[in-house]
């Protein structure tokens, strides 16, 4: 036991916590008087269902606790999408299950892996569980198998998997999330955070609930934030074997889950109408999106869900710092994503009819050298 001349004078964090750089949200603010069009989160341009705001105004029973076990919405998620509600664990948002996910598997001395340009929050929460992150590169902004698998140690426990990737849109077909399932070790646990799921469109793709289904080392992740417009709500929700499930159901909060949020989201997933005009939404103007920026000279990385990864020249005048300093002056709000290793680039999320075109009528200027007030 060290003697009290050798302790610290106050309570210290461990160092494993002194090493995460917190996650900072995409801007909300432009140019002063000018009307802001917020691109720099991937939210639903059609906001939320009519029937989950009326469902969130109805519980007014504010006294009350949630239901702590999220019963009518795990059977509202399993009766969607053909689920065992037994296997399903609901959450504030999926980053609190990835949260959970890590420190239920990992440690001191373990390591948690993912890919090069994977969501922030994976190293949030390897660096919170104490254990330490590895790194895997990308080919061409996608994840890659084969440099998964031989990241891979005697210490890794969790492996995270973004599919749709976040923030480059990319997507690995299921044959290439199976390939990696399989050449992991038994006892390391796969999680496919799937937060843009109903935005794909390739037909294999649903085939990831059944590798869960028929898989002991296999969790997927989803959220009500993006195509269910729920994001101020905060709910999310993982599948996953039962032993999976019982483990972070040890340690999660009681409560985790806001009773309005219980109640939005059930008749968010039910009003399948809503999300299915939130995919018709963005099926036409993600090419659209693509077309025109591509068309300027931008390179954008090819997308399948709600974003565009587009990168700028390093040309002085046209640099990614320099667009997204005067789109912000027209209200155009995008994401930086130098915290991603990407400084050259900024994503953003496909928003309303108005503000899509505007993006492009402003960066034809930007790309033109009309600098402007404020470039």
């Amino acid at each position: 036991m060290s003697s009290p001349a050798s302790r610290p004078s106050r309570p210290v964090p461990r160092a494993s916590v002194l090493a995460i750089e917190a996650y900072v949200p995409g801007k909300s603010h432009g140019g002063s008087g000018a009307k802001v069009h917020k691109l720099s989160a991937n939210e639903n341009p059609l906001g939320p269902s009519p029937k989950a705001v009326a469902a969130f105004q109805s519980a007014t029973a504010l006294e009350l606790y949630p239901d702590g076990s999220s019963i009518k919405l795990r059977e509202a998620i399993a009766a969607t999408y053909g689920l065992d509600p037994a296997r399903i664990v609901c959450g504030t948002g999926s980053d609190e299950l990835l949260m959970l996910t890590a420190a239920a598997f990992a440690g001191p001395g373990d390591e948690v892996l993912f890919s090069q340009h994977g969501f922030l929050v994976y190293r949030i929460a390897t660096l919170a569980a104490g254990a330490t992150p590895v790194v895997a590169p990308e080919k061409d902004y996608r994840s890659d198998v084969d440099a998964l698998l031989a990241a891979v140690t005697d210490k890794t426990r969790v492996v995270f998997l973004a599919n749709p990737n976040n923030p480059t849109g990319t997507y690995l077909p299921f044959d290439e999330v199976k390939r990696l399932q399989q050449g992991l070790p038994p006892h390391v646990l796969l999680a496919l955070d799937a937060a843009y799921a109903e935005y794909v469109r390739r037909n294999d793709y649903e085939a990831g609930i059944e590798l869960v289904a028929t898989s002991p080392n296999v969790v997927m992740l989803r959220t009500f934030s993006k195509i269910h417009g729920l994001a101020a709500l905060r709910v999310g929700w993982l599948y996953g074997p039962a032993e999976v499930v019982d483990a972070i159901n040890r340690i999660r909060g009681a409560f985790n889950v806001s009773a309005p949020g219980l109640a939005a989201a059930v008749a968010a997933i039910e009003d399948t109408g809503h999300v299915e005009r939130a995919i018709a939404h963005n099926e036409e103007w993600l090419p659209w999106l693509t077309q025109e920026l591509t068309a300027l000279g931008l390179t954008v990385t090819p997308s399948v869900t709600n974003f565009l990864l587009v990168h700028f020249p390093d040309a002085p005048g046209r640099t990614a710092k320099e667009a997204d300093a005067f789109l912000a002056q027209r209200g155009l709000i995008l994401r930086r994503v130098d915290s991603y290793g990407l400084p050259g680039a900024l994503r953003v999320t496909i928003g309303t009819e108005e503000a899509n075109r505007l993006l492009v009528a402003a960066l034809k200027a930007f790309m033109a050298g009309e600098a402007g007030d404020g470039a």
